[in-house]
C-alpha cells in the first residue's frame, strides 16, 4: 500500500477529486494548508497598503491505494492538478505499513 500526499492549487481541489473519483478512489482527506516554495509568496493590495504574503493557500490531499492503483492516483494528481506555472504543487509517495477500518476491524487494503 501507499500514502500518496499532494499539495496543489486550491482552485484546482475540484478537477483532481473528478479525476481520482473517476479511476475509482474512495477515500480522500482534504486540508487547506499555507507553505512556501519556488513561488517565493506575493504581493496583495488590502485597504491601499500593498503587503507581501509569504506563505501561499495549497490544498493538501491524501490518498491511502493499494500498490495496484497508487501510480493511476500520482497520475491524474498530476495531470489535473498541473497549470504549467510555479506553484502548481508537490506529489510525494510513501509507503504504508498497514490499514485498519475502526468500524469493521477490516486490516490491509479491505481496509481502503
Amino acid at each position: 500500500m501507499k500514502y500518496i500526499v499532494a499539495v496543489i492549487q486550491p482552485h484546482r481541489l475540484h478537477e483532481v477529486h473528478d479525476a481520482l473519483t473517476a479511476i475509482g478512489v474512495e477515500g480522500l482527506t482534504v486540508s487547506e494548508v499555507r507553505g512556501v516554495g519556488r513561488q517565493k509568496g506575493h504581493t496583495e493590495v488590502y485597504r491601499g497598503a500593498e503587503y507581501q504574503v509569504n506563505f501561499v493557500p495549497k490544498i493538501k490531499l491524501e490518498v491511502a491505494a493499494d500498490d495496484s492503483v497508487a501510480d493511476k492516483v500520482v497520475s491524474a494528481i498530476s495531470e489535473t492538478a498541473k497549470t504549467g506555472k510555479v506553484g502548481d504543487g508537490k506529489i510525494f509517495v510513501l509507503p504504508l505499513e498497514s490499514a485498519i477500518r475502526v468500524r469493521t476491524g477490516e486490516t490491509g487494503a479491505d481496509a481502503l
